[in-house]
């Protein structure tokens, strides 16, 4: 379906999360303005802020290299990488998507054939036509390796993302158990108080200790969403430390209905759109 014109092909995805169509002229709901968004809103600068290579060097520039996890080595395809250089645990990913994702806690246990299909399958998938994100459309697809991060408070590597608004962080989700096939989402306001949403995954079994970091969070959402209409501002804490995630202007693609609905339009009219 990579020929359809843009507007045609959300139109049908949309349909198949929603059973309706999407309001492109006049959207109203969150995920109705996420998909206007990628027709209307092409910022020059989101290529490189949706690249996992670029988007680190960037945001290092803004608040600073101790938030970054660092970066072992980056390269063009998987023969390229020495795996001599790399020390036993670390973390391999693409920069053009979400999918080549390789963990690695053993380097002598690492079954390298299994890895290379997984990372080398990624590479040749343009993650643009999954969802019609423009901003992937030309990201230019590497392999990084980054150092292996655990958060020994709680056993796990657990995401904080901020959902911000024209530069406003307005709610955040945590997603736990992610090393697992049992992931769990739980959205919270910025007092933390929990949110009764749920969006795919269900809510954690007991309740999530709030983040050492977490007005740091706050913060650093505000600056880094500055000058945007809507961007979703990711972090990790690790024993207590702050690190940057990514970048993600559309999420879920805007294809992930809210539960219950009135979400949406909540999120929705947090988000003013900009002009054409």
């Amino acid at each position: 379906m990579r020929f359809i014109p843009d507007s045609i092909y959300i139109q049908i995805y949309y349909f198949a999360h929603f059973k309706k169509f999407c309001d492109l002229k006049k959207p109203s709901t969150y995920n109705e303005k996420l998909n206007w968004l990628k027709l209307h809103d092409h910022n020059p600068l989101y290529p490189t802020l949706v690249d996992k290579y670029e988007a680190k060097e960037y945001v290092a520039r803004i608040i600073g290299n101790e938030y970054i996890i660092p970066t072992l080595g980056v390269w063009d395809t998987f023969d390229d990488i020495d795996f001599e250089k790399l020390p036993n645990q670390f973390v391999l990913k693409c920069t053009h998507d979400s999918e080549g994702l390789v963990i690695v806690k053993d380097k002598k246990k690492l079954d390298k054939n299994a890895a290379k299909e997984k990372i080398e399958a990624a590479l040749k998938q343009n993650f643009y036509y999954i969802g019609r994100e423009w901003p992937y459309k030309d990201v230019r697809p590497r392999i990084i390796a980054e150092q292996y991060m655990e958060d020994h408070v709680d056993g796990e590597l657990r995401d904080y993302k901020f959902f911000c608004f024209g530069g406003e962080p307005k709610a955040m989700f945590i997603a736990s158990d992610r090393a697992s096939d049992h992931v769990k989402f739980d959205y919270y306001d910025l007092k933390f108080n929990h949110l009764d949403i749920k969006q795919k995954y269900p809510h954690a079994q007991e309740a999530l200790r709030k983040p050492v970091t977490f007005e740091k969070m706050i913060d650093f959402s505000k600056i880094l969403s500055k000058g945007f209409p809507h961007v979703r501002v990711d972090f990790y804490e690790v024993d207590g430390h702050l690190y940057f995630g990514e970048l993600t202007f559309y999420h879920f693609s805007g294809f992930m209905p809210f539960e219950p609905d009135r979400w949406d339009k909540v999120f929705g009219d947090w988000l003013k759109l900009p002009k054409v």
